[in-house]
């Protein structure tokens, strides 16, 4: 009888102990919501934005509405494939998140892997141009035919010198471990007639 009894007290016990974890489980969100209310920190609210409803974020105070930039989007290949970006400028606030999307296309009859790398102009916005996500971190491999957006997402910092009124962002595509086409003829050969010309 009296081992029944200790029995009886350990299920007792540990039934106390579980609801109590799941009480303590269930409560966590709430204790949560008021530690990052009482310090000032609203991790959740990204997450919240998603939700119908839910309150709106107050707007970004780095966004320097005094100033307006012209970014404009280059792209150069060599070889057989498309790619451009869906729109050529845009007008943007240093500060201000922007997304530009890029089509590429690969035209061959055979797969590849390619890559792009970015260069700026003038060379002194690339200190202050932030990319936060970009097709240029990767190596693609695509099937012959494959087409493909990427996104290009930045921010201007707002530090960029006064006397930039205009950025060029500039991708070249290549493919990676492949045979690199020549430049064409036309583009060689004009240096040269432009130097017999001057003599």
């Amino acid at each position: 009888m009296g081992l029944r009894q200790e029995n009886l007290k350990i299920v007792g016990k540990l039934c106390v102990i579980a609801l109590g974890m799941f009480a303590f489980g269930y409560a966590l969100v709430p204790i949560y919501r008021h530690i990052c209310d009482a310090l000032g920190i609203n991790v959740l609210a990204v997450s919240e934005t998603r939700i119908p409803g839910a309150a709106k974020l107050p707007a970004n105070t780095q966004v320097d509405l005094s100033r307006t930039i012209t970014v404009e989007f280059d792209t150069n290949v060599r070889g057989p494939w498309h790619f451009k970006p869906a729109v050529r400028s845009l007008q943007v606030h240093p500060g201000e998140l922007t997304t530009v999307m890029y089509e590429f296309q690969n035209i061959q009859n055979r797969s590849m892997a390619a890559q792009a790398i970015p260069s700026y102009a003038p060379k002194q916005s690339a200190a202050h141009f932030n990319k936060l996500e970009c097709f240029c971190f990767t190596q693609y491999t695509l099937a012959a035919g494959e087409k493909k957006e990427w996104p290009v997402a930045f921010v201007i910092d707002p530090r960029l010198p006064k006397d930039v009124h205009t950025i060029t962002l500039s991708y070249t595509f290549f493919e990676v471990g492949g045979k690199t086409p020549p430049a064409p003829e036309s583009a060689a050969l004009a240096p040269a007639a432009s130097a017999q010309g001057g003599a």
